[in-house]
């Protein structure tokens, strides 16, 4: 059994840490350096199919922030990163530009049923600084929004909660109204799948 007391958490999501928090497990935040292009990370490759592309940008996610651990010389624990991905189809919907954008993007989820695809990675580091083992799970769900009308769809993109979030809505905000039905893991919709996340901690040692 591991005798490391916490995790380092790689995300800003306030979502991702109330979940977290909900397995009883201790943090610590390994936010990104204002000199490190972290919006490079998440650049769709041409083709790329939903699933490939959300596990490839978590591990990404993972390398970049186990070299920001050791560059930062912190105590050496296992990371946690995760990147949570909407499709519709094969098409990768991902954070609105705008206002604009994301009016589109709810039109075309509008009386659809679409994917969320969340990808979990946890690594560590050997004393010597190299990579010692990771390990990744991925949670896919299904949800359908109600046919929305334009005026809906005016009114929650004016409420800004689509900003930021893949698909541009949050499950649990004001888009809760619209959403007929789900299949799957909410907690996974929400961006970190509580089921598959607790499986990765215990394999680097945690009683969850």
């Amino acid at each position: 059994m591991s005798e490391t007391k916490f995790v380092y958490l790689a995300s800003q999501s306030p979502r991702r840490r109330q979940l977290l928090e909900q397995l009883g497990v201790r943090y610590e935040l390994l936010l990104a350096d204002d000199s490190e292009d972290a919006e490079a990370l998440e650049v769709v490759l041409s083709n790329e199919a939903p699933r490939a592309y959300v596990q490839r940008v978590t591990l990404l996610k993972l390398e970049a922030a186990l070299a920001r651990m050791k560059r930062r010389g912190l105590p050496f624990a296992p990371v946690l990163c995760s990147d949570t991905t909407v499709a519709l189809g094969k098409t990768i919907l991902g954070k609105p530009d705008d206002a604009k954008h994301a009016a589109q993007i709810l039109g075309a989820l509008s009386g659809q049923t679409h994917r969320v695809l969340t990808s979990v990675a946890m690594g560590t580091l050997s004393k010597s600084g190299k990579s010692l083992k990771t390990e990744q799970a991925l949670s896919v769900s299904n949800v359908r929004f109600a046919p929305l009308t334009r005026t809906q769809i005016q009114s929650y993109v004016a409420s800004g909660e689509p900003m930021g979030k893949a698909g541009a809505y949050a499950v649990q905000g004001k888009a809760a109204a619209y959403i007929e039905h789900i299949s799957g893991s909410y907690s996974g919709i929400m961006g970190l799948p509580m089921f598959e996340t607790a499986q990765l901690l215990r394999v680097f040692g945690f009683k969850v």
